[in-house]
């Protein structure tokens, strides 16, 4: 099963799932701010991608930490950023079962889920 990651309010959130839901791809969808994310997942996410790239250094919750929090990151202290700020996550995170997809671009998500329908 496939399993998208991300905040319910996010308007990339709502392009991805507009476009899993008109292509047919059955999902359940995991609402982070909502249900929270455990640590497990979080370094997974790292481990595949690199914690510069789950981490979300645009966003106004990163900008707003103060300059002691944005100093020195590594994937730990990312991973504890990323527990305590949800908001801080890169989104959407597609987990298709053969490993994620960060972010959302409708011809990386039709090459990854060719075939893939309800």
């Amino acid at each position: 099963m496939i399993t998208m990651y991300g905040i319910k309010n996010c308007d990339t959130i709502k392009k991805a799932r507009n476009w899993l839901d008109n292509e047919r791809v059955p999902y359940s969808f995991h609402d982070y701010k909502v249900s929270g994310v455990d640590k497990d997942k979080l370094e997974e996410w790292v481990m595949e991608h690199g914690w510069e790239t789950i981490l979300n250094r645009s966003g106004t919750t990163f900008k707003a930490l103060d300059a002691g929090d944005k100093a020195h990151i590594d994937a730990d202290k990312a991973i504890l950023l990323m527990m305590a700020n949800p908001s801080m996550i890169k989104r959407p995170i597609l987990d298709t079962g053969k490993g994620t997809i960060v972010g959302f671009k409708a011809t990386t998500y039709e090459t990854a889920l060719q075939g893939v329908t309800a």
